[in-house]
């Protein structure tokens, strides 16, 4: 029986002896600077790769973005007029005037050669008619057939239209007219818009 107390004081002797070792070793370790971990090799790649990936999605992704919002980025003017015609040449008889106006479409910069029917109504008002025919597209004329006298006449499928542009038959629709400015005695012709004259 004393063996068996001996050994009993051995052990909690020795468990104190550990406990204060411990102890003394976490003390220790707290004042030493923290160990930096080695980045490994698969870290290393992973990281490189991912990089790489999201360096060359940018490179793709941000012309697009450009490409899709400079557009609505870009301040829109109130229309470019062009001088076309001297308001003293304007008759109550429509006639036809060419005018060339600069177009830029994106980044491409052309010239374009168009066509109005301009003449004045009872009160003094002008008026410019889009040359366009609204059924097919085709160029109308003014007063080219005897059939349909003072009548704009399409020569591809016989619509025919008023002085004011008011179809007549086959179109569907009035002719579009330009938008019209005074200024200087000159008539300035601006973009086309749907017809306002005919009522």
């Amino acid at each position: 029986m004393i063996n068996v107390i001996e050994m009993v004081n051995e052990w909690s002797a020795k468990g104190v002896e550990d406990c204060m070792s411990n102890q003394h070793d976490e003390h220790e370790s707290s004042h030493k600077p923290p160990i930096r971990k080695e980045m490994s090799r698969r870290q290393f790649l992973t990281y490189t790769l991912g990089g790489a990936t999201a360096f060359m999605v940018g490179g793709v992704t941000l012309p697009m973005v450009r490409f899709a919002v400079d557009p609505i980025l870009q301040k829109k003017g109130e229309g470019a007029f062009v001088k076309v015609a001297e308001i003293s040449k304007i008759t109550s008889e429509p006639q036809e005037f060419s005018f060339e106006l600069q177009q830029q479409d994106g980044w491409y910069s052309s010239t374009a050669s168009l066509t109005a029917w301009i003449r004045k109504d009872e009160s003094g008002n002008i008026y410019a008619l889009s040359p366009i025919c609204k059924h097919l597209g085709c160029t109308i004329g003014w007063n080219t057939s005897k059939d349909y006298p003072d009548q704009y006449l399409c020569p591809c499928h016989g619509a025919h239209y008023t002085k004011d542009g008011k179809q007549l038959a086959v179109a569907s629709k009035p002719l579009d007219e330009y938008k019209v400015m005074l200024k200087d005695d000159w008539v300035y012709l601006g973009e086309v818009v749907p017809n306002t004259i005919v009522k």
